[in-house]
Order: C-alpha cells, then structure tokens, then sequence
C-alpha cells in the first residue's frame, strides 16, 4: 500500500501541525504570525476582539457564575411562564397574582423572566404574600427591565444561560397562557424530563380553554402516530384551579424529597 507525500515531504495521513494550547492546527492553519502571549501583551490593534467567540464563552461563563451564586441559596422554588403582552386588567393577570400568592403561602419561591404582563402578575402575588420573587431577566430590544416587583432579579445577556437557570432552581413548571416564549420553555421542560435529564419535574399547563387546544393536538397526533408515548402524556396537567395546580407541585416536591 502506498501512502501519499505532498510537496512539504508530510504525509497526509499524517500532517505536521502546532499547538495553540489545547487547539492544534494543521495544513493551511499551520503558520501563524505571532504567538498568543504576543497578541495578549500588545496594547495596539482593533477592539473587535471583544466581540470574538473566546471572549463571548467568558461572558457566558461569567453569566453562569453571576446566576449560580444569585441563586445557590434560594429555597425551593416554581417557575412561571406566561405573556408578556398581559394587560393588567385582563383576568390572567389577577390569575397570575393568585398563582404567584399561593405558591408564597405553599413555601415557594415564584420564579419568572422578570418581565411585564403575566411574569408581573406573579411576582408582584408572591411579593404581596411575603414570599420570596424572583426575576430572570434577558437583553431584549423590545422589553425595559425588570418589573417592580422582583425582590431579586438577574439580567442575562443569552437564553440558553437563563434557560438553565429556570430549570436548576425550580420544583415545577407552570404555563400561564403565552406566546413563543412560554411555548419554547414548556417543550424545553418537557423534553428534559422525557429524556431524564432532570425527574420529579411536573409541568402545569393552567388555563383549559387556552392549553386544550394544543393539548389534544399532542394527544390526537403526535402520541396517536406515536411520536410519544402515553406516559409522556402524563408528563403535562391541565388545569384551571390554582389550589389544583400548587398541589401538583407540592406533590412532586414530595416525591422529590422521598427520593433524596
């Protein structure tokens, strides 16, 4: 069997190539001008290099750091999904002030993405109740900050970051009607708990004439050509009483603490 030479005499099975600390480089990567202690040292050039993947994986890593140590000490807790566009008059908004007040009174942290509407609602019944509410917040052209009542609040500049957050310190999910926000966190959840990637995770879908639809869509189609199974379905609980829909959470968190 022959084995292939090219021009520099390498073989090409087997090519020359460098480190750059834990990267190697080969072929046309081989060669490069300076060094890294060079390009660290030297004070001129553009700026741009802030804005370069290796200088974003230390802001992600300085986002997990910030919200591990925001949260490490939050008792246990209920994430609440839930639109953003919820008027306060609506009645999913005075929902939302009784879901959050209940889960207070349940010894739950309320946990939401901070926002308006909805998240709002929420924070501002466990705040009312004398529970702990909490506010993940993310950098988004369209939304102003965190809403008054968040008793602690972090900001994040990436979804995936935020996303662990929601999950890593909460018992449960609970849906409140929402766009594709609420509808990404509650697949996202359902699929962590499908493939056991996190247990003992209940996720409540509140509102029936909302959740309905789409729940007999998963029903009807995806588990009727079997895309999912029937214990999968038994993943989600509908529901429209919030004593209902805490108890289920309690429950889980029951579950949670025999197991540990």
């Amino acid at each position: 069997m022959s084995i292939s030479v090219n021009n520099n005499g390498e073989d090409a099975e087997h090519p020359r190539e460098r480190q750059r600390g834990p990267v190697t480089l080969r072929r046309s990567r081989l060669v490069e001008p300076t060094t890294t202690d060079q390009r660290l040292l030297d004070a001129r050039g553009p700026t741009d290099w802030v804005h370069t993947d290796p200088w974003r994986v230390l802001r992600i890593q300085a986002e997990f750091v910030e919200g591990f140590g925001a949260l490490a000490e939050v008792p246990r807790a209920v994430t609440v999904f839930g639109s953003a566009r919820t008027k306060r008059d609506h009645p999913e908004y005075e929902l939302g002030r009784k879901i959050g007040g209940a889960l207070a009174d349940a010894g739950f942290a309320a946990i939401t993405g901070g926002g308006p509407g909805a998240m709002e609602a929420v924070n501002r019944g466990a705040s009312e109740a004398g529970g702990l509410s909490i506010g993940l917040g993310i950098e988004l052209p369209f939304e102003q900050g965190l809403n008054p009542w968040v008793d602690l609040g972090v900001n994040f500049r990436y979804f995936f970051t935020r996303k662990t957050m929601f999950v890593k310190y909460a018992q449960a999910f609970i849906c409140l009607p929402g766009g594709f926000g609420t509808l990404d966190e509650l697949f996202e959840a359902l699929t962590l708990v499908q493939t056991k990637k996190v247990t003992k995770f209940p996720v409540v879908l509140f509102g029936r004439s909302y959740w309905e639809g789409l729940y007999r869509w998963i029903e009807e189609t995806v588990q009727g050509e079997g895309k999912v199974g029937a214990d999968d379905m038994r993943l989600l609980h509908l529901t429209d009483d919030v004593d209902d829909a805490v108890e289920v959470v309690r429950d889980a968190y029951r579950a949670w603490e025999d197991a540990h």
